[in-house]
């Protein structure tokens, strides 16, 4: 599946502008991951973009990504990315355990794209400056985006063999290249 078509796919299921944006954060944190990683760019940014993409129509477990991969099945779409968004559901690790570089990244990077989101529209210049620190801060306030946990976020930077500050400058740097199309420009 083209990048191309993943949006055409992500826009057919997802109405929100806020999943839509989510999506684009997720994408371009996994994009960052495979540069670093020497992966395949696009298909890391393809299951970055659809890793939500039936979150709308199947909100609960075990449906959210179980509906989605049944599309994609029909679709053609390759079994590792369908494998990468199944894993990243919480209820489908026996049976799409976090093994594979793709798996775990997209793990690590999908609660703390949401969190840095937050992060930003409380913060005046949005985007540009934050740092680790900024994002640190927020982590210490439980009612601030109470709904992320706090201890996934922490565990995704264990997934990448990374320390949290160095992850969350990755994800932060990733997330600044699409600023204008997360609306933070």
């Amino acid at each position: 599946m083209t990048r191309d078509q993943a949006w055409m796919l992500l826009n057919e299921y997802t109405k929100s502008d806020s999943l839509i944006k989510h999506a684009l954060a997720v994408e371009a944190a996994m994009g960052c991951y495979a540069e670093r990683l020497g992966e395949d760019v696009e298909t890391w940014r393809v299951v970055g973009l659809l890793h939500d993409f039936d979150y709308e129509r199947w909100p609960q477990q075990p449906e959210h990504t179980r509906e989605g991969a049944k599309i994609l099945r029909e679709r053609g779409v390759d079994e590792e990315i369908i494998g990468a968004i199944l894993s990243h559901a919480e209820s489908n690790h026996a049976e799409y355990p976090l093994d594979r570089p793709i798996r775990k990244v997209l793990t690590a990077v999908d609660e703390l794209c949401g969190f840095i989101t937050a992060v930003a529209y409380v913060r005046p210049e949005r985007l540009t400056g934050m740092t680790p620190k900024s994002v640190r801060k927020k982590l210490k306030q439980p009612s601030f985006a109470a709904a992320v946990s706090r201890e996934d976020i922490a565990r995704g930077a264990e997934l990448v063999g990374l320390d949290l500050d160095q992850h969350m400058s990755n994800v932060i740097a990733a997330m600044q290249r699409v600023s204008k199309e997360l609306g933070f420009a």
